[in-house]
C-alpha cells in the first residue's frame, strides 16, 4: 500500500474537505507534528513513497535515506527553503508547492501586527486585563511610508492594502512589476538602501537565499529612521536575532513585529521573547480556515495527481512525474 507522510499541523488540525480528498487516496497516512527536524526526518525517512511536508527539514542526508521508495514531495504552503531542491532535483523527485494560496491571509496578518505594535495593543490589552485602565499614546499608520521588499503576490497585497490607509510606498524587487506599481503608485526604489534609509516601516516578503539571510543586520538597521519598524512575514533567518535585540534595547528600532523566528518553536531563553517592543506570533500568518482548505486542497490534489502519473497543478523543479502508483 502506498504510504504518506503528513508533517503539516494546520492541515491536521483545520476542518475542511482536503481530509475528505486525502482519504479518498487510499493510502496508509502516517501523522507527525512538525516542522520536523533533520533527525527526526532522518529517523523516519525510508518508509514512505510521499511527503505531504510543511517546514520540515529535507536534506541531501534525508532524501538519500528516502530513496529508493521516495517518489513525490508535496509542500504545503510556497516556502522551500528547508528543502534541497537541486538534490532533489538530481534525484528525480517531483516537488510540488501551492503559490497564490495565502498571499490574502498572510498580508492581512502583516497588517495586524503593524496595528498592534503602532498602537500598542498588546500592552494596552494586557493592562486591562490586570485591572489597569492604563492608557498610552500610539500612532497613526496614515503618512508613514512603508517599504515593501519582494512585490511577489503577498507584496502586493500588502501595497493595496497601505494605499488603503493613505500610506505611501516603496517597493524593491528584483524583477520589477512595472504594470502593478504603475496602476498602484508605487515609488521605485533603487536599491535596499533607499528602502532602508527613508521609510517609517520596513515589510519583509522575500525569499530565504543565501543573498538575503541576515539581510537586517547591524549595519542596516544603523541606515535607519531611528525608532524604524520591521515587519516579518517572511522568514526568521532575514532577521539576525542578536542585532535586532539590540536595535530595539537601543531605540534604534522601535517595533519588531514576526510571525517567524530562526528557531520555531523557540526555546524559552530565546532572546526576542524578552526584547523591547517586540510583537511574536507562532508562524500564524496563513493559518485561517479560509487559507488553510485553499492550500490543503491544493497540496492533496498536487499529491493525488502525481500518484495518477498525471501532472500536477504547480511544481517548483523538472523532475519527471513518476508512473501510477495508486
Amino acid at each position: 500500500m502506498t504510504k504518506i507522510l503528513l508533517t503539516t499541523t494546520s492541515y491536521q488540525d483545520t476542518p475542511g474537505p482536503h481530509h475528505e480528498l486525502l482519504d479518498s487516496i487510499g493510502a496508509e497516512i502516517h501523522r507527525e507534528r512538525g516542522p520536523l527536524s533533520e533527525d527526526k526526518m532522518l529517523e523516519l525517512a525510508g518508509e514512505f513513497d510521499a511527503f505531504l511536508c510543511g517546514d520540515d527539514m529535507i536534506t541531501q542526508a534525508v532524501i538519500d535515506k528516502s530513496l529508493p521508495r521516495l517518489k513525490i514531495i508535496s509542500k504545503y504552503g510556497i516556502g522551500v527553503d528547508k528543502i534541497d531542491v537541486k538534490y532533489a532535483t538530481e534525484k528525480g523527485i517531483p516537488l510540488l508547492f501551492c503559490p497564490g494560496v495565502n498571499h490574502t491571509t498572510v498580508a492581512e496578518h502583516t497588517f495586524a501586527l503593524m496595528l498592534s505594535l503602532s498602537r500598542k495593543f498588546v500592552e494596552e490589552v494586557n493592562f486591562v486585563r490586570e485591572g489597569n485602565w492604563k492608557r498610552l499614546t500610539g500612532n497613526e499608520l496614515m503618512g508613514k511610508k512603508i517599504g515593501v521588499i519582494g512585490l511577489g503576490r503577498i507584496g502586493k497585497e500588502v501595497s493595496t492594502r497601505a494605499k488603503a490607509f493613505s500610506m505611501p510606498v516603496m517597493g524593491y524587487d528584483l524583477y520589477w512589476p512595472e504594470e502593478f506599481a504603475n496602476e498602484h503608485e508605487i515609488e521605485k526604489a533603487g536599491s535596499l538602501e533607499d528602502i532602508f534609509t527613508t521609510c517609517d516601516i520596513v515589510s519583509l516578503h522575500t525569499n530565504l537565499t543565501p543573498e538575503t539571510e541576515n539581510m537586517i543586520n547591524a549595519a542596516s538597521m544603523a541606515t535607519m529612521k531611528k525608532g524604524v519598524m520591521i515587519l516579518n512575514c517572511a522568514r526568521g533567518e532575514l532577521v539576525s536575532t542578536s542585532d535586532m535585540v539590540a536595535a530595539l534595547e537601543s531605540g534604534q528600532v522601535g517595533g519588531y513585529g514576526t510571525d517567524v523566528l530562526d528557531q520555531e518553536p523557540p526555546p524559552a531563553d530565546h532572546p526576542l521573547l524578552t526584547a523591547p517592543n517586540c510583537v511574536i506570533t507562532p508562524h500564524i500568518g496563513s493559518r485561517t480556515y479560509e487559507s488553510v482548505e485553499r492550500q490543503a486542497m491544493m497540496a492533496t490534489q498536487n499529491l493525488l495527481n502525481c500518484l495518477k502519473g498525471e501532472k500536477p497543478l504547480a511544481q517548483v523543479n523538472d523532475a519527471p512525474i513518476p508512473e501510477a502508483l495508486i
